[in-house]
């Protein structure tokens, strides 16, 4: 799997599971990362530096991992962009957007998830396999034991005109980051718009859900009646029907905590729940439980922060 500043793609420690816990980490601060793998039983590393020339990782990986007969890879960013090359320099078939992958001796067996999850596909192929895992498929039970990090002197890459040239690795935007890869996550639900508010007033709600979550270093989020409603973006739904996140910190402005949108939620390490109902499912998970009113909350999180205040959303 690839690290990316030291830090693990989402689904790591579920697909680490899947795989039976042999694992490899590779991409920037690839030692770190590897430090904060759990479940492993078998834990090799190897810093292939910043940034992913995908191209010649794979035909480096592809030497090295031949004798593999099933590479298993999180569905993040960088795993479905090397997850094909990787099948390709191996001519191997991809499965890609597996909800479970098994080996029952040469057959490789996967559940392919497929139509924004509404229909799995079971495929199943004799041979050597490259597959991707959708995070949030699976729960990862605690384990006791962890193997040292061992250090893999992976070939020098080869320069490749047909690869990318990384010329600067830049932090992404939260505000235009991939959800799923988001830390810090800020979330806005029905509760959020008060009753009888016309669209533009809610738009304009999620618009300033969407600042706060900015000043916060955040990435903005939201629950199926926002992104219906078109409050806010598809691209920005949490949920069974949406996007997979495991931040550090999500911040629920009125969410009640539906299990269609607890479903996505993986495995955040803080939650902070800001509803006026105390007895919400999402208040009784959260570590932290603001009863209050959202919106007012958010409005004056806004004048702290300095993020401009709409005339129609304010109290």
């Amino acid at each position: 799997m690839v690290a990316r500043g030291g830090v693990l793609p989402l689904g790591a420690q579920e697909s680490i599971a899947e795989a039976g816990g042999q694992v490899l980490v590779i991409g920037g601060g690839a030692k770190a990362a590897a430090r904060s793998v759990t479940g492993a039983s078998a834990l090799w590393w190897s810093d292939t530096g910043p940034g992913l020339r995908v191209g010649a990782v794979a035909r480096v990986l592809a030497d090295v991992l031949a004798d593999v007969p099933l590479l298993l890879l999180p569905a993040s960013p960088d795993g479905r962009d090397l997850a094909p090359r990787l099948a390709a320099e191996l001519d191997r078939p991809l499965l890609a957007g597996a909800v479970s992958v098994r080996r029952d001796g040469a057959v490789v067996r996967a559940e392919l998830s497929r139509v924004d999850g509404r229909l799995l596909l079971t495929v199943e192929c004799a041979q050597p396999a490259v597959a991707t895992l959708l995070p949030g498929v699976r729960t990862v039970s605690a384990v006791g034991h962890q193997p040292d990090p061992c250090e893999v002197t992976l070939p020098a890459l080869p320069p490749q005109v047909w690869d990318v040239d990384v010329v600067e690795v830049v932090e992404p935007d939260p505000a235009t980051m991939d959800l799923g890869e988001a830390g810090r996550v800020v979330g806005g639900g029905a509760g959020l718009v008060p009753a009888g508010a016309g669209g533009d007033q809610a738009r304009a709600l999620f618009d300033l859900l969407a600042g706060v979550s900015a000043a916060l270093g955040a990435s903005a989020g939201a629950t199926r009646v926002a992104t219906d409603a078109g409050w806010i973006g598809y691209d920005r739904q949490i949920g069974t029907t949406g996007v997979t996140v495991g931040p550090e910190l999500y911040v629920a402005f009125g969410i009640s905590g539906a299990s269609q949108h607890v479903g996505g939620l993986g495995s955040p390490r803080h939650v902070v729940s800001v509803n006026v109902d105390p007895s919400c499912p999402m208040t009784a998970m959260a570590d932290l439980g603001l009863v209050t009113d959202a919106r007012d909350l958010l409005v004056e999180l806004a004048r702290r922060f300095g993020v401009t205040v709409a005339e129609e959303v304010r109290p």
